[in-house]
């Protein structure tokens, strides 16, 4: 298979992680027999410094004549960049966000997974950390408050600032088509979340989702409140299969249930649009402060690297292998800085990518 690539390696820790990410898939090429094409793309801080904006037509057509685009860590310091001395419209996360409505990549896929050998690390009680836990959420991405219209005007000498949210049948019958879609390829459960006890847009939420059930009879469904979800993502996360929901509970919840593995540096999200094309990034920032040192955890990155090749090109197989690589140097002991524990051994960003290439055979 010839796969067409656009990289786009951001700022901050971005070009380390994703030079680790290209050469697993250089790796991927040579064992399998498939050739790979990249594609250089700017986007964020980068292409700040080099055009003045976030954002370029020139790369979003770029990325629309790719198959898949994989891309680092977006942005810098907010306290010292100059970058966000702009206005908000014109910062490097704006360039994200126009990305993803430019891509129509309306359906964010975040797995939250809990390796046995890093529970160690993981914040919740031990008893938790030994069950384990293995969850995907599925977050709506081009819809909800994130893109509604807003305002802040002055109303009887008082500043009052206005956020719509706003969602329609047809984007909350995609994504729900998409997670039970997922579902049926993990083990059949879906929590759909939202807050139809207060909102209209959360009744509308759960009304079509539960139409979208009844084409997947084998899928249990069950609706869980938003509140009540953080609660338990601390409590039993591994109740959690599918985790389906609109955009602003998901970067919440994602962002939870990151941190309950015990390091946001392992964990792969990927962005999809209604054909095979998606957008591969790790969940983590772009940490200004290691940048340069060598030091950054790939795995992250390669593991969304794995994602593309299961999601745009329909590689089970070699997706299989990479997540298999990296189950593999950890259980030899081999740890980033940001996972090291006693009686490990650490290694470095580049390191790091060498071992995982390395169990690839």
């Amino acid at each position: 298979m010839n796969m067409k690539i656009g990289v786009i390696k951001g700022d901050g820790i971005g070009p380390e992680i994703v030079d680790e990410a290209m050469k697993v898939l250089d790796r991927i090429a040579e064992v399998y027999g498939h050739s790979l094409s990249y594609t250089q793309l700017l986007m964020g801080g980068a292409s700040i410094d080099a055009n003045g904006v976030p954002l370029t037509e020139e790369t979003l057509e770029a990325a629309r004549e790719s198959d898949a685009v994989l891309m680092g860590s977006i942005g810098g310091d907010a306290k010292t960049s100059p970058w966000y001395q702009l206005e908000p419209s014109k910062r490097p996360e704006a360039g994200l966000l126009a990305l993803r409505k430019g891509l129509n990549l309306f359906a964010n896929l975040r797995p939250a997974v809990l390796y046995q050998e890093l529970k160690g690390a993981c914040p919740l009680k031990e008893e938790i950390a030994d069950r384990g836990f293995d969850m995907m959420i599925m977050r709506e991405l081009t819809g909800g408050l994130y893109f509604g219209e807003r305002s802040t005007r002055e109303e009887n000498g008082v500043l009052v600032a206005r956020d719509e949210l706003t969602y329609s049948e047809t984007e909350i019958r995609r994504i729900a088509k998409r997670g039970f879609d997922i579902a049926m390829k993990r083990r059949k459960k879906v929590t759909s979340v939202d807050k139809a006890n207060v909102l209209d847009s959360s009744r509308l939420w759960r009304k079509v989702v539960e139409e979208v059930a009844k084409d997947y009879p084998e899928v249990t469904l069950e609706h869980m409140l938003v509140d009540n979800c953080a609660m338990q993502l601390v409590k039993d996360p591994a109740q959690f299969d599918v985790i389906l929901t609109e955009n602003m509970f998901g970067d919440i919840l994602s962002d939870e249930a990151s941190m309950v593995t015990g390091s946001i540096g392992m964990l792969a999200s990927a962005s999809l649009n209604e054909t095979k094309f998606g957008l591969y990034e790790p969940s983590g920032g772009s940490a200004p402060d290691i940048a340069g040192q060598g030091i950054a955890n790939p795995i992250a990155t390669i593991l969304s690297a794995a994602m593309m090749l299961k999601y745009s090109f329909d590689l089970d197989e070699e997706a299989a292998a990479i997540e298999e690589a990296v189950s593999a140097v950890l259980k030899d002991g081999y740890r980033t800085i940001d996972i090291m524990s006693d009686g490990m051994k650490q290694i470095g960003t580049k390191e790091m990518g060498d071992r995982i290439c390395s169990y690839i055979k």
